[in-house]
């Protein structure tokens, strides 16, 4: 008996030795990959742990790591499905976009270290001052969709009336325009308390959307809107580093002046209306250029050139988008217009006095099969009719 026991605590003490040295490999794996400094939880930093860590799980061989045929099979699912997602997010996809969302969820709590105590170092939740435009609007859309899911833009432009006409510095005509302003004013009114969850949430979405995603718009595309554009405004690239060159005074004019240059060009299309959204950007003109290049991907259309200057194409939920790129355009651009069948009415979209008799009017051609000419100006829903016809 004296014996058995003891080959039973050497039994234990050497698997005990092997569990501890697993898991200090497993440790120092995770520090190596975590050079911890001030910079550490930035999201410059996670967003190359994150590209590093996942491009590791996608090239991973399975067939050197001894995995029991069970494991390796699925291993090998989990894997197709990671590459399946990773390329369906781009085009589109909001089913792959949720999955690698929860992936990089999960490889920032468990693996990188982020808590209540260090978050604040990638977006200062706590210091309402240092938020940016941007900042503010992915706390208020993440917040309204929790309420109203994808109807979460249309709920907030119209609980407070942000799709009128108005005067900003500078203009002397009124637009169509959401300012940094207006979304700071609507933040504190709101005055959201997050909890850790909401957070690292919003983070994850920030580095999604920088990774993965669309840039700044990511989140504004896959709202229930009429669409949404970039580049489609304000000063090039080409036009700043040719004034740069001939008379550098008057650039610096426009740099004080704040002139708008197409990275920071975004605009929606919100019931028959352009609204910019001045409190968004791309920041540069090389993010602007990965979303052109990435956007119209869908089903392989060809690749976008400097001999084939423009793409139309589809995107996975059916939106159309039309890309352009330099020469062919003065800079990269591209517009996303989506078609909301199911809600288009008649009664939606035709709003004038004695309405009634021009809606059984239309009724009565379609059914008559008569041939109908829409005409108009951009914007002005002539989509939406054609849709709310049939």
């Amino acid at each position: 008996m004296v014996n058995l026991a003891l080959i039973i605590l050497v039994i234990l003490a050497v698997l005990g030795y092997i569990v501890y040295k697993i898991k200090e490999n497993q440790k120092a794996e995770t520090e190596n990959l975590i050079e911890q400094d001030d910079q550490t939880y930035t999201l410059e930093k996670m967003i190359a742990f994150i590209k590093r860590r996942l491009d590791e799980i996608t090239k991973v061989n399975l067939y050197d790591i001894g995995l029991s045929e069970e494991e390796l099979k699925r291993r090998k699912n989990k894997k197709y499905e990671l590459k399946k997602a990773l390329k369906g997010c781009t085009y589109g996809d909001v089913n792959d976009k949720k999955y690698i969302k929860e992936l990089i969820f999960d490889l920032l709590s468990k693996e990188y270290g982020v808590t209540e105590t260090n978050i604040s170092k990638a977006i200062p939740f706590d210091i309402p001052s240092l938020l940016t435009g941007q900042d503010k609007f992915d706390v208020l859309i993440h917040e309204y969709q929790k309420d109203f899911g994808y109807e979460a833009l249309t709920e907030l432009i119209k609980k407070y009336n942000l799709a009128v006409l108005k005067y900003i510095q500078g203009e002397s005509k009124p637009c169509y325009v959401i300012t940094d302003d207006e979304i700071s004013s609507i933040y504190d009114k709101e005055n959201f308390q997050l909890s850790f969850t909401d957070k690292l949430e919003i983070v994850v979405q920030r580095i999604y959307q920088q990774y993965k995603g669309y840039s700044s718009i990511d989140e504004v595309r896959d709202m229930n809107i009429d669409g949404v554009s970039g580049g489609v405004s304000g000063l090039p690239e080409s036009f700043l580093s040719q004034v740069a060159q001939t008379d550098g005074d008057y650039l610096n004019q426009v740099l004080d002046a704040k002139v708008p240059r197409a990275c920071d060009s975004i605009w929606i299309f919100f019931q028959g209306k352009s609204i910019r959204l001045a409190f968004l950007s791309f920041g540069t003109e090389a993010e602007l250029k990965r979303v052109c290049q990435n956007i119209y991907k869908y089903n392989n259309p060809g690749q976008l050139s400097d001999t084939n200057g423009y793409k139309i194409n589809e995107m996975k939920d059916g939106s159309r988008v039309v890309v352009v790129r330099p020469s062919m355009s003065e800079t990269w651009a591209f517009f996303v217009r989506k078609f909301d069948v199911k809600r288009a009415t008649l009664e939606q979209i035709v709003r004038f006095d004695g309405k009634e008799e021009a809606i059984q009017l239309l009724k009565f051609l379609v059914k008559g099969a008569r041939i109908i000419a829409l005409t108009g100006e951009q914007g002005c829903r002539k989509n939406n009719n054609a849709y709310g016809y049939d």
